[in-house]
């Protein structure tokens, strides 16, 4: 098991440019299977349920950077404020000023990235383009002082047309570049477009992405 980790995540990272930060997703993994990724050098992983998380903080390597990257609902984000370093599905207003409060109880400042909902689905979570113009225009995130606004995330229709997926990540990276030119050219920060996962990555880093979310093609198939 270690070895198969260990020879998938090598693979992954091969394709991988310069610059393009890989985030492990190791949700439904074991431990020993993170462990594997983490004698390789991987300290980046992501987890979306907060219980699941919270067993394996217990348990694994204290300077592993936990992203979560699923829908997170606002009563549980007081549990995970203490240690998450990113929060990559920050989808409304409601849940990132819950995720400034637990941040500032906690004397912390949590890296969030604004998820965008490009894809022609309706399951899919996310901020329109307009939403996200309008939030950005109207100040309230500046005067969040326990968020940082790292840059934006998205996921791709879940079909097998690989130019509708292209011309989704391309909007995506497009959109990136007007909030920086409009809103973050200052902030060095803002330099993060999360798009990308096992079946469409190498796509995303033809198109804009910096980070991209592989699970499937390090661990395997999920042990729920």
């Amino acid at each position: 098991m270690t070895d198969e980790v260990a020879n998938n995540l090598h693979g992954v990272l091969s394709h991988l440019p310069e610059g393009v930060k890989l985030v492990a997703i190791s949700k439904f993994h074991p431990a020993e299977k993170i462990t594997s990724a983490y004698n390789e050098g991987q300290r980046v992983f992501g987890e979306s349920h907060e219980q699941e998380i919270a067993r394996k903080v217990e348990v694994l390597p204290n300077d592993i950077e936990w992203h979560f990257i699923g829908h997170l609902q606002t009563n549980k984000v007081k549990y995970i404020a203490p240690y998450i370093s990113m929060i990559e599905s920050a989808d409304s207003l409601k849940l990132i000023k819950e995720i400034n409060k637990q941040a500032i109880k906690n004397n912390r400042v949590i890296d969030i990235l604004l998820e965008l909902h490009i894809a022609e689905e309706a399951t899919k979570y996310g901020f329109s383009l307009d939403d996200v113009r309008s939030l950005l225009s109207s100040g309230t995130l500046k005067e969040m002082t326990g968020v940082r606004v790292r840059g934006l995330m998205m996921m791709a229709s879940n079909i097998d047309d690989k130019s509708q997926i292209a011309k989704e990540f391309d909007v995506a990276n497009e959109f990136f570049k007007e909030l920086k030119r409009d809103y973050f050219m200052a902030e060095d920060y803002f330099d993060c477009r999360s798009w990308g996962m096992s079946h469409d990555y190498d796509i995303a880093v033809e198109h804009g992405s910096n980070m991209v979310r592989v699970g499937t093609a390090i661990f395997g198939e999920r042990e729920y």
